[in-house]
């Protein structure tokens, strides 16, 4: 327990300070469960300071990538109000350490869902969805890290943009998007890259949510993976995401 305490400090000091560190376990003995027990000690420390729970995101949502690490399932990870970045505003680069984007579609939720449950059950519970950026950051040095300790390390999740609300009777399970850095496509996908429909990491995360303790509450966000592999970003670009149907979203990178 007490690595536990000291890793979870040591990663959420390292957030908070955009400062790299060492890997906790470069020898590979955490197992994944001890890697959440650290993620979630890690993010107690943030809502002790202030900071309020907003939702959840999922990573490793490509089927692709479950199999190229050796996974049988999604990771997921905690949002707090302190990591939303309004759309359209503009971010400082010095908090972040190796930051990357890539973009996703959002849910926002309308009631809780806790536990198993359907896809028709994750839809009924969605308010809405939106078009969407992460910001992915390790904090480990070098960006040499195994897969508890991204677990460990919040899955990477440092920062997101959420554009505007749309209804969630559209039709999403395949809109076209592309990501884009100062007006210019960098990455082209799908929303049906989420393990083939973005329900499917909604139904994900309810489950694992719950497992964990803490089922997903009404007017949670839920991130719903990246449906395109990230990009290094850099001072002075303005990072975007139009979604067919949707719209866009984006931000700018101060130096």
């Amino acid at each position: 327990m007490s690595n536990i305490q000291e890793f979870s400090a040591l990663l959420d000091d390292a957030a908070r300070n955009a400062t790299e560190v060492s890997q906790i376990d470069p020898e590979g003995r955490l197992s994944l469960d001890q890697a959440y027990e650290i993620q979630a000690a890690s993010i107690k420390r943030r809502v002790e300071r202030g900071e309020r729970r907003v939702g959840v995101k999922m990573g490793f949502t490509s089927r692709a990538k479950m199999v190229q690490m050796g996974l049988s399932d999604v990771i997921w990870g905690r949002l707090t109000a302190g990591m939303q970045i309004e759309e359209g505003t503009a971010i400082d680069f010095s908090r972040y350490v190796h930051p990357r984007v890539e973009p996703e579609i959002a849910f926002v939720l309308k009631h809780s869902l806790d536990g198993d449950v359907t896809g028709p059950q994750a839809l009924a519970a969605v308010e809405a969805i939106a078009p969407a950026l992460e910001i992915i950051d390790s904090r480990y040095k070098d960006f040499k890290f195994t897969l508890p300790e991204v677990i460990a390390d919040n899955a990477s999740s440092s920062g997101f943009v959420i554009g505007a609300w749309r209804d969630p009777k559209i039709d999403f399970a395949n809109l076209g998007l592309t990501l884009n850095i100062d007006g210019r496509v960098v990455q082209v996908g799908s929303t049906a890259a989420l393990l083939g429909h973005p329900l499917r990491s909604l139904v994900a995360a309810a489950r694992l949510s719950a497992q964990a303790g803490e089922p997903l509450q009404a007017g949670w966000i839920v991130m719903a993976g990246g449906t395109t592999p990230a990009e290094w970003i850099k001072p002075g670009q303005f990072v975007s995401v139009d979604m067919e149907q949707c719209g866009s979203a984006g931000f700018h990178i101060r130096g």
